[in-house]
């Protein structure tokens, strides 16, 4: 006998006054407990009513499985009411990771097949929601019947299904093509927008859909243009602007079907000027048309006119008042920037302004494109404005600023003066923010300006002696009083303001670096051997300078006391040579007067800069590898190197060895994108056949550094691989320091090797991420 329960209404009710989540518990249990029993009775006139309470049950977070074979009763029964709360239970009961929903497959296609639409409708909504690969396989046929019915609710919602089944099933595509064409011809706003979706997703996924639905393209713009002047119909305007979901779908297609096209660009040209000049930006939906019209223009071979007219559309985004607007117009100009420099340009002040915007996300977009808007006419200009802002920006935007304001410098400094004195403010005001080779970089500048020797000591001595806090600056500083101590003591500069120092005094700053508690290992390095260089500069007794020294000679730093003794062992014992050790560093050339051999210099700089971090890495490797092969003997002296065209990465992997040297093998470009360049260079040691040894090369020849850069990789079961650490997770712009990192590999049964990559990084303000399989690799990898 059936045990009476209660109605939905009454169980929601009930467990609704429950007090305590015990309480709604117990009403549950105790529900659910009727609903099994309603089921093991077999009770075909309520069944709907028991899956009605258990959907509202499973919908509160509590199990429901137990009604999915009920489900299947449901959808088979002829009765709508069952055949309704059926197919609600098989959308939330049932998905693709059981194999129960395939037993649904044939009462669909039953009901797809019947003429009543209402039933069709139910069929439809459930396989666009858990209809698997198989199932869609299936019924694609019964669907692409229904796209021509003459319902549009039914058309509608076959759209819809199809839509679906191209992303389960995209080689389905092609029998969808005809109807989408016919479909194209509806008036029915519904049916009209599932239709221009589904194009969309046919163009996305399939070249020969692409070529086809070029030919549509005049239609697609008559149809905006009837959007655009007339409307269809004032029940969907939005504020003023006709049916704003149609249009901003049509853009999206328009941008996919002009993109890399001249002819279908050249279409759509005078229609996009027409709505990028007539829709109203009062009001949201207005806004959002014209930001998707702005993406089109950019993305298709628009005309130079009509780009202009888009980027100063985003430059209006830029003086509204939502601060979403604002975002979106920035992230559009950052990625604009570089095709379109000059129009951008003209919104400079603009975006100016937004770098004090109190919203951190807006005021790190509007960093990134002013950084980008940089150039050799406004460094000047451009420069004062972001060293403005790096004196009040966030903690977390201080590095990047830093970092681009240096770059900048370094690619657009119109004197050499102006350079030093933009990274000096820099160094004061956000020293530690600054990226690692800033040291190198000034110290390099400062050697190669002779006329600026004398200004640049007086500069960083008076800038040290104010605050010692400024690590970098502190280096910086203690390098040049170092080298060019005798210029600080002369007093003759014409730049700057007269100084006079006294020798004690600089003497006294240098021991105030080395006391003082905030002074890293490294920059009481730096202080140390400018006091040595100083006993040579100075003409007053060296007694102090001694004394100081021979402290150092058992300080807990290794490289503290290492420098000491050894400066000692100068001051004792080779006094005589002491001069002629100590003496001013040469110029340092900062590249040709010709472009080509500024070029093969930065070429041969990247070389060396891929290889030598990798040199101890690899030797530790292959020096474990040798233990565990477990042979004996003495050790022979690695061979000398020989030059060779190849390239020095090969030789300095060499192992030490009786055989001759294995054959190169070819380097290989696996990735480019946006400038960021991914190499692969192998090496096969010769006392280890099975193993590969592959260096990954990153170089960004782009305008904006790569940072959170991640490779990771992956090879099939019958390979060991092993991933070392990289060089640093930053690929700095316009062909800086490469980043590397060093795979092994070790290929016992030298089968064919697979690769697959993936990259994590942010480029031009943006969050990538890439994964690639690389199949081509040479055969040397492994035979």
């Amino acid at each position: 006998m059936v045990v009476p329960s209660s109605k939905l209404q009454d169980l929601i009710e009930e467990i609704r006054g429950a007090k305590t989540q015990a309480q709604e518990r117990e009403v549950i249990q105790k529900e659910c407990a009727h609903i099994r029993a309603s089921f093991r009775d077999g009770d075909p006139l309520h069944r709907h009513r028991q899956l009605a309470k258990l959907l509202y049950v499973h919908m509160l977070g509590y199990p429901a499985h137990f009604g999915q074979m009920e489900c299947l009763k449901l959808i088979a029964s002829p009765r709508f009411t069952d055949k309704r709360v059926g197919y609600l239970g098989a959308m939330l009961l049932l998905d693709e990771r059981q194999d129960a929903h395939l037993l649904i497959t044939n009462s669909i296609k039953n009901d797809l097949s019947q003429g009543i639409q209402a039933v069709q409708g139910l069929a439809l909504c459930t396989l666009s929601t858990v209809g698997s690969a198989e199932m869609c396989r299936d019924l694609a046929t019964e669907v692409e019947k229904l796209l021509l019915q003459p319902g549009p609710y039914v058309r509608k919602k076959a759209v819809l299904t199809a839509v679906h089944i191209i992303r389960k099933v995209p080689e389905l595509s092609n029998i969808f093509l005809p109807p989408c064409a016919q479909l194209l011809h509806e008036r029915h706003h519904g049916v009209l927008l599932g239709t221009i979706t589904l194009i969309t997703e046919l163009c996305e996924r399939s070249p020969a859909a692409l070529k086809h639905f070029r030919k549509v393209v005049p239609q697609l713009v008559q149809i905006l243009w009837t959007l655009v002047t007339t409307g269809y119909s004032t029940e969907h305007s939005i504020s003023g602007v006709s049916d704003p979901f149609l249009q901003v779908q049509i853009l999206r297609l328009l941008r996919i079907l002009g993109r890399n096209h001249e002819e279908s660009s050249e279409t759509m040209n005078d229609l996009l000027a027409q709505v990028a000049t007539n829709t109203d930006t009062s009001r949201n939906a207005g806004n959002a048309v014209l930001f998707e019209t702005v993406l089109t223009i950019m993305d298709i071979r628009s005309v130079a006119g009509l780009r202009v007219l888009a980027v100063n559309i985003l430059g209006r985004f830029l003086l509204n008042s939502d601060k979403n607007i604002r975002y979106v117009a920035l992230t559009s100009l950052l990625r604009v920037v570089q095709s379109d420099h000059s129009a951008v340009q003209r919104h400079r002040p603009t975006v100016v302004e937004c770098l004090r915007e109190p919203d951190a996300s807006l005021s790190r977009r509007a960093l990134e494109l002013s950084l980008a808007l940089v150039n050799s006419s406004n460094v000047r200009a451009m420069t004062q404005e972001l060293q403005s802002f790096l004196e009040s920006c966030p903690p977390d935007l201080r590095s990047d600023c830093a970092s681009g304001i240096l770059l900048a410098a370094e690619r657009f400094a119109p004197t050499k003066r102006w350079h030093i004195d933009t990274i000096l403010r820099v160094l004061t005001m956000a020293g530690t923010h600054v990226r690692d080779d800033a040291v190198a970089n000034l110290t390099q500048l400062i050697g190669g300006a002779q006329e600026l020797h004398a200004y640049s000591v007086r500069r960083l001595y008076s800038a040290l002696a104010e605050d010692i806090s400024q690590q970098p600056l502190v280096q910086v500083a203690a390098w040049c009083i170092g080298e060019y101590g005798d210029l600080l003591l002369e007093g003759s500069c014409e730049e700057t303001e007269p100084l006079q120092v006294e020798e004690e005094e600089v003497l006294a700053l240098l021991e105030k670096v080395l006391q003082s508690h905030m002074s890293l290992p490294a920059t009481r390095g730096y202080a140390l051997t400018a006091l040595m260089k100083l006993s040579t500069r100075l003409r007053g007794d060296n007694n102090r300078i001694r004394q100081v020294v021979s402290v150092y000679g058992s300080c807990l730093d290794v490289e503290l006391q290492q420098r000491a003794v050894e400066y000692n062992a100068l001051f004792q014992k080779y006094d005589y040579m002491r001069a002629a050790i100590l003496e001013k560093m040469p110029l340092v050339e900062r590249g040709g007067t010709q472009d080509e051999e500024a070029k093969e210099s930065k070429e041969a700089q990247h070389s060396e800069a891929a290889v030598i971090p990798t040199e101890p890495q690899t030797s530790k490797l292959l020096d474990l590898l040798d233990l565990l092969d477990g042979t004996s003997g003495a050790a022979q002296p690695p061979p000398p190197l020989e030059p060779s065209s190849e390239g020095t990465s090969v030789h300095l992997l060499d192992l030490p060895c009786v055989s001759p040297a294995p054959a190169s093998i070819p380097n290989l470009k696996v990735f480019e994108r946006e400038g960021l360049q991914l190499t692969l260079s192998f090496v096969r040691p010769p006392g280890t056949p099975a193993l590969l040894l592959i260096m990954v090369t990153a170089i960004n020849t782009s305008e904006a550094d790569v940072t959170h850069f991640v490779c990771q990789a992956a090879v099939p079961k019958s390979f060991q691989l092993q991933l070392q650490a990289p060089s640093g997770d930053t690929v700095p712009a316009q062909g800086g320091l490469p980043m590397t990192q060093l795979l092994r590999i070790l290929n016992p049964k030298k089968a064919p090797l697979r690769l697959k990559l993936r990259l994590t990084y942010n480029h031009f303000g943006q969050s990538v991420q890439e994964i690639f399989e690389v199949n081509n690799l040479p055969v040397e990898t492994w035979q």
